[in-house]
């Protein structure tokens, strides 16, 4: 199959050079989405034939199998940046394909502020995750565009911004169909306006209001100011349970974990019995690539988690109250890093159930504070196979030793 790929932005009048002009007047069959066809029916051939592209998608590469001769595709933007371009790869990877892009949506708004982005960090919130934003964020980039969709919208994206802490240090700017010179917007956004008494939002800029943004539309954010990254959080800056410094996992501490589990190349952290959240904080402060996974059987911690991630600027944290020995464990993202900071008296069972979840070369890490601890965790882990690899013994001013133990599943 010889497939061309052309990227339109959302102008009503699109101007193509000369060779696209010959591939659209050359072909007969042609798809795309039903934008792309109220912008391109007039300047189709007389006689063509349109197959949308629409879910399930295995039904339009059905359609398209059985096209004879060439199949023209039009799509937004750059087809190669988040486009259906690398749907047609990934499906039919066969095929000689001809691609001719248009500037993508983040480019066009970033030339529409004059605002150089060769070092813009991209990502897609379009039926994706939090995550690209959430690590972006954390990291601290100067300049992220988002590309949105109807749940994760630039209204949501405020939100969640402003929930953690981040709109003092961005700017936002929303552009609104880009290309068409009828109803493109461009503004920047003052997050400032945000309400917290009423927790509403009262967005607005010159142009629009973030809570009537018409779709299709994206997101530029910009750094205003670089938000404090700290390696290592005191215990005076998280919020207690109860206000007792004993039930926190001490800096030295909760940073000597964080090292013996090699998160730099790990995916998932487990960090069972999180209690106020200092380690599965810290853990997405340093590393914020890391999905986390947090248990903890005491409820009044699931709002010390929510206040204290807030507070440190680390979206993304996923809580599971609750007896992690009554969790259903196979829905969730295996962890190749588990930290046990709390168990309840139910070691060896938590190492049990938790030990077969766990993949070749994964690592455990836990915090004994007493001998029958130590020699428990030891006995459990010599049970299920893994390899017992370190035991360090910390003093922290004048609580008593920690044995920071730290085990492996041998490849």
């Amino acid at each position: 199959m010889n497939c061309t790929i052309i990227g339109i932005s959302d102008s009503a009048t699109p101007w193509f050079p000369p060779e696209v002009e010959a591939a659209i007047a050359r072909g007969n069959v042609f798809s795309g989405g039903r934008r792309h066809r109220e912008i391109m029916a007039s300047r189709l051939p007389v006689g063509y034939k349109w197959i949308d592209i629409t879910v399930p998608l295995s039904d339009v590469f059905r359609q398209y199998d059985e096209v004879s001769g060439s199949l023209v595709i039009f799509a937004s933007g750059d087809p190669l940046f988040y486009g259906f371009a690398a749907t047609v790869l990934r499906e039919r990877p066969h095929w000689q394909l001809t691609i001719y892009p248009s500037f993508h949506s983040l480019q066009l708004l970033a030339h529409r502020l004059c605002l150089p982005y060769q070092d813009m960090c991209m990502v897609s919130l379009t039926g994706r995750p939090w995550d690209a934003l959430d690590e972006a964020l954390i990291r601290g980039e100067r300049l992220i565009g988002c590309l949105t969709d109807h749940h994760r919208s630039p209204l949501a994206i405020a939100q969640r911004m402003i929930d953690y802490g981040f709109d003092r240090y961005y700017r936002m700017a929303v552009g609104e169909r880009l290309g068409n010179a009828e109803s493109e917007r461009v503004g920047w956004v003052d997050l400032s306006t945000f309400n917290p008494q009423s927790s509403t939002l009262n967005l607005q800029s010159s142009i629009f209001n973030l809570q009537s943004v018409s779709s299709p539309n994206c997101v530029i954010l910009q750094q205003t100011a670089v938000r404090p990254r700290p390696f290592g959080i005191p215990e005076k800056e998280f919020h207690l349970l109860d206000g007792r410094e004993r039930m926190i996992t001490k800096m030295p501490a909760r940073l000597l974990a964080l090292s013996l589990l090699d998160l730099r190349h790990r995916h998932q952290l487990w960090d069972v019995g999180f209690c106020t959240g200092s380690v599965s904080i810290e853990a997405k402060l340093q590393f914020p690539h890391l999905g986390i996974t947090a248990f903890e059987v005491r409820p009044e911690c699931e709002e010390l988690m929510m206040l204290n991630s807030r507070r440190h600027g680390t979206p993304g944290i996923r809580t599971v109250m609750g007896d992690v020995l009554e969790a259903d464990l196979e829905s969730l993202p295996q962890p190749d890093a588990v930290f046990i900071g709390g168990h309840g008296g139910k070691l060896r069972e938590i190492i049990l159930r938790l030990h077969p979840l766990m993949p070749s070369g994964a690592t455990l890490v836990f915090n004994a504070v007493s001998d029958d601890s130590c020699r428990l965790f030891a006995d459990s882990v010599h049970e299920v196979g893994m390899t017992l690899v370190s035991e360090t013994r910390l003093a922290i001013d004048n609580h008593n030793p920690l044995v920071i133990m730290k085990a492996v599943i041998s490849s």
